[in-house]
């Protein structure tokens, strides 16, 4: 059967309607069935989601409910540590951590019988109480889904469902205004990078828009690095079409007609559901020649990147879409000037492009009552780490690092003492007990020496030692430096080298200025921003935490018990209960004693500090210090 192009924009308006009012019933429960939508993210997929799915199908035909129950997939809900999760409608009942096992339940109690199955409902540790809706769990109460808009509402692999909550609403008003209309609105709108530079996207709309060119490009960066980002991943699973239509409205306003989506290859599902949504929008007409007879035509392409994070610095991605080797390029001229193949090309990514319908929808006035002044709209965050709530978090700029840490994320597990949050990754830097009130925007980070960054935010306790901490950041950054210029591929090295030496209890007072002098000098001389932002870990903990380093140096101890050859494990005679268990769970016999008789030791010369004696030990008579 051929499928029906939309040609005009009546047809697609009607077909918005339809589209909106088969999800109104779907959700309200008026088309007389229940609607089972279960978490198709990364993260629940790798807990099962997709058995659950396919179970959940079995039973429905097995028990002949067809007519009346459907299941659906959907993008990441955020509550990422709570996951699987299973929703029902029109109840709009959430069911959470569901296993395989639930599926025969959920079925016979709660779609047959009308029964909610108490102990799968989430139990708020604030209230103490058993929560039905979603919408009532604190984890969201203060959260705004603006970018995320349907991530966890709709089926990504429907084109339907995506006309039906708001898609291609923004593209309309855009085709409806001149295109200088469009460029205004985006800049009047405040509408900042996303990415981490946090420029404002209007301006460098404009930049391409005044080339004098034929040809230009739109290329949507979809190659997060950051260790535990996954923003633009879950959005791109969620609800790609949105980010295709930013992309298209972005197209409109600089005069492109192609669009380039680099995505990592790490990121099948992304990338799958990508593909689906591309497909389909070209069957019915919205991508293509002549787009719903505006004389707009747009085409949109996939590059797959290899996983090198220096390719998430916009000229190096260029390089890699163009077949190159992926590696920084001088700048100027910018890529709004002279980028992809030569011509004019605006670089956004994912949740940048994920917010330009809704401010198309809804104009520019709307969107800049969202946030602070200096930075509009909303930010999501990868919230990870030494907290409670792990997961995908929407907020308005503003929001204070305090509401996000103790609020969203619930605080801090095993009534450990609040240390860091690390903002910005590898390029940011850590934030103290003492700044957990500043309102989290662009300026405000940098201020106290961050920076936003992709949104990575990753939570630290007592137990974390700021020295490895930055050792860490160090590591991975050596691994990624592309080598290009001498400041990084050569200054990194020589920064993570001092650190060992710090971390292995070789530091000398002398190593504290060597670090100092070596990071200004990579800052300055680097080629790129990843280079230049490189030495930030290092100059943020040695700003916070200079009494940790000088503990490591001048005592050689790490309090925190992480790096290991400042630590030494030893058995309490007084605890000791002379059974043996401990010597016979250590991997290298450097425990010795006679059972019964005498308590036993830790030769130090061969302890490998694995923590398998205290883990192991009943009577907490093995200390770490």
């Amino acid at each position: 059967m051929a499928i029906k192009k939309i040609k005009t924009e009546e047809e697609l308006s009607k077909k918005i309607l339809s589209c909106s009012d088969y999800l109104s019933k779907k959700f309200n429960g008026k088309d007389n069935k229940r609607h089972i939508v279960v978490c198709g993210g990364t993260g629940c997929l790798s807990s099962e989601s997709q058995e659950i799915i396919k179970r959940l199908e079995s039973l429905i035909k097995e028990k002949k409910l067809e007519d009346k129950v459907t299941v659906n997939v959907v993008g990441c809900f955020g509550f990422c540590s709570q996951g699987p999760f299973v929703k029902i409608f029109p109840e709009d009942r959430l069911y959470h951590a569901v296993k395989v096992s639930d599926c025969e339940r959920i079925i016979e109690e709660d779609i047959i019988n009308g029964k909610i199955i108490e102990d799968l409902l989430y139990l708020d540790p604030v209230t103490n109480k058993k929560v039905e809706r979603q919408d009532d769990i604190t984890f969201y109460k203060k959260q705004l889904r603006i970018a995320l808009h349907g991530c966890g509402s709709i089926n990504p692999e429907v084109i339907d469902e995506a006309l039906g909550y708001d898609a291609f609403k923004g593209l309309i008003n855009a085709l409806h205004m001149k295109r200088e209309d469009v460029l205004k609105t985006v800049l009047d709108s405040g509408l900042r990078g996303r990415g981490g530079g946090g420029f404002l996207t209007g301006k460098k709309w404009k930049f391409a828009f005044d080339q004098n060119s034929g040809t230009k490009y739109v290329v949507c960066n979809g190659d997060e690095g950051d260790p535990g980002a996954f923003m633009d991943r879950s959005i791109l699973e969620g609800n790609p079409v949105s980010v295709i239509e930013g992309m298209m409205i972005a197209g409109y306003a600089i005069g492109a007609k192609d669009g380039y989506f680099y995505v990592r290859a790490e990121y099948p599902v992304a990338v799958n559901r990508l593909r689906i949504a591309i497909k389909e929008l070209e069957e019915i007409g919205l991508l293509g020649k002549n787009i719903l007879g505006s004389g707009f035509d747009f085409n949109v392409h996939i590059r797959l990147g290899a996983g090198a994070f220096v390719c998430g610095e916009e000229t190096a991605l260029l390089n890699s879409i163009e077949g190159k080797r992926g590696m920084p390029r001088p700048r100027p001229p910018f890529p709004a000037v002279k980028g992809l193949w030569g011509y004019p090309t605006i670089i956004n990514n994912v949740e940048t492009l994920a917010n330009v319908p809704y401010i198309l929808r809804v104009g520019a006035d709307e969107f800049k009552k969202i946030g602070t002044k200096t930075s509009t709209g909303t930010k999501v965050f990868a919230l990870g780490g030494k907290v409670k709530n792990v997961g995908l978090v929407e907020v308005p700029m503003g929001t204070t690092l305090r509401e996000l840490v103790f609020d969203i994320g619930g605080g801090i597990p095993n009534n450990k003492r609040f240390q860091a949050i690390q903002t910005g990754g590898p390029s940011g830097g850590c934030l103290t007990l003492n700044e957990l009130d500043t309102p989290i925007d662009f300026d405000n980070l940098i201020a106290k020496g961050s920076m936003m960054g992709s949104g990575g935010a990753i939570v630290m306790d007592e137990d974390n030692c700021m020295v490895d901490v930055a050792k860490f950041y160090l590591e991975f950054i050596c691994d990624e430096s592309c080598g290009k210029c001498s400041q990084c591929r050569i200054g990194t090295k020589r920064l993570l080298e001092i650190l060992t030496r710090i971390t292995d209890g070789k530091g000398t007072l002398g190593d504290i200025e060597k670090l100092e002098t070596l990071s200004k000098s990579i800052q300055v001389g680097s080629l790129c921003g990843l280079g230049q932002t490189a030495p930030n870990p290092v100059l943020s903990t040695l700003t916070k935490f200079k009494e940790v380093y000088l503990r490591h140096i001048n005592d050689k101890k790490c309090d925190a018990g992480v790096c290991k050859k400042l630590v030494t494990f030893e058995i309490d005679p007084a605890k000791c209960k002379k059974c043996s268990l401990c010597a016979r769970q250590c991997p290298v016999n450097a425990i010795t004693g006679v059972i019964g008789k005498e308590p036993f030791v830790i030769d130090q010369n061969k302890c490998i500090k694995c923590n398998t004696c205290i883990s192991s030990c009943k009577f907490g008579a093995i200390n770490k210090h």
